[in-house]
């Protein structure tokens, strides 16, 4: 976990008689929109967040993960919910204190609610818990979705509850090594400006760096790391795929150290670390590698290699590293390819 760094402390007042919790959050939601600071949230550097209830509605390979990491810095995990057999059993063994309920029972029981549920169950589950009457106000309601910003978490919004979209920027496999993992990763979080310095602490708690992302950005956000991520994970099970049938026993083995060197390359230079034919302007050596796939490989793989290889071409060209000459002889090679 990261340590000795700077925390800010959530002082939530408790209702006294007399006192609505949605009057109270209503205000202090009024008061974020208008850009003044809530009157509870006071930093205090040194000093740890309040040591929170929290409930985890979704107990999948995210959900598990943050809850472990939020319990290792000191909260305490008392509520879980859990469709599948593999969920239940993740709950078992990452979140074994905690009491196995329903979404509206976990949120009852919960300060802090992480909703950790595919993108496309989110909206509904968040409008279920509105109308079903969960006891939303007061409560803090996070989830972790990369697509959504705070504005899906609306409708429990308007019955108090204060929302937070906290995105670990990493995958997780389900394994113990997950809460690990999370230690010096970038969160994308969107939050009220009120709630930003809870957002804060709690990501740094689990040893993440927040970055806040704004509420428009977040689908171009999501994107970026999709496109990542995800397709690197394609490319390179293609290509494994490919060396295999080539006769490579162990295309792990060969694609390490190149794809290694390629990402530090990426990371470090940008586009300016990149080699191979396109750099070079290697039309016939493309045209022969179109030529090769085109005889093992259906038409989308041989379309994504095409339109990656125009990307190439057209991001060397705007660096310089392309001469024209060398760019028009690609792109009459890759104009003829099919897509």
């Amino acid at each position: 976990m990261t340590k000795n760094r700077p925390y800010r402390r959530l002082d939530v007042p408790r209702p006294v008689p007399g006192e609505d919790w949605n009057e109270m959050d209503s205000a202090v939601l009024q008061a974020a929109r208008a850009g003044e600071p809530a009157p509870w949230v006071r930093t205090a550097v040194g000093e740890r967040p309040a040591r929170l209830k929290v409930g985890v509605v979704g107990t999948g390979r995210a959900g598990s993960a943050l809850g472990a990491a939020l319990a290792q810095a000191g909260h305490r995990v008392v509520a879980v919910s859990a469709v599948s057999a593999e969920s239940r059993d993740r709950a078992r063994r990452f979140l074994a204190a905690a009491t196995l309920t329903d979404p509206p029972g976990v949120v009852a029981a919960a300060d802090l609610v992480l909703l950790t549920v595919p993108d496309d169950v989110l909206p509904g589950l968040v409008s279920g818990l509105a109308q079903a009457g969960a006891p939303l106000g007061g409560r803090l309601l996070a989830h972790a979705s990369g697509r959504y910003g705070i504005a899906v978490l609306d409708p429990a919004s308007r019955r108090g509850a204060l929302p937070l979209a906290l995105h670990p920027v990493m995958t997780f496999t389900g394994r113990p090594e997950d809460v690990d993992r999370l230690c010096g990763v970038c969160f994308g979080v969107t939050a009220l400006e009120a709630l930003r310095p809870v957002a804060e602490a709690l990501v740094i708690e689990m040893g993440g760096e927040p970055v806040f992302v704004a509420e428009d950005d977040r689908d171009l956000y999501h994107a970026a790391l999709t496109n990542a991520a995800n397709h690197l994970t394609t490319l390179i099970a293609e290509s494994a795929e490919l060396l295999r049938g080539a006769g490579v026993p162990n295309p792990a083995r060969m694609l390490g150290p190149l794809l290694s060197a390629a990402l530090d390359n990426a990371l470090r230079l940008g586009i300016a670390g990149l080699t191979g034919p396109v750099a070079r302007g290697d039309a016939g050596t493309v045209a022969s590698h179109i030529e090769a796939l085109r005889k093992v490989s259906p038409p989308a793989a041989v379309g994504a290699y095409v339109a990656m290889a125009r990307l190439t071409a057209d991001r060397a060209l705007a660096a310089g590293m392309l001469r024209v000459e060398d760019a028009e002889r690609l792109l009459d090679v890759l104009s003829g390819a099919p897509e």
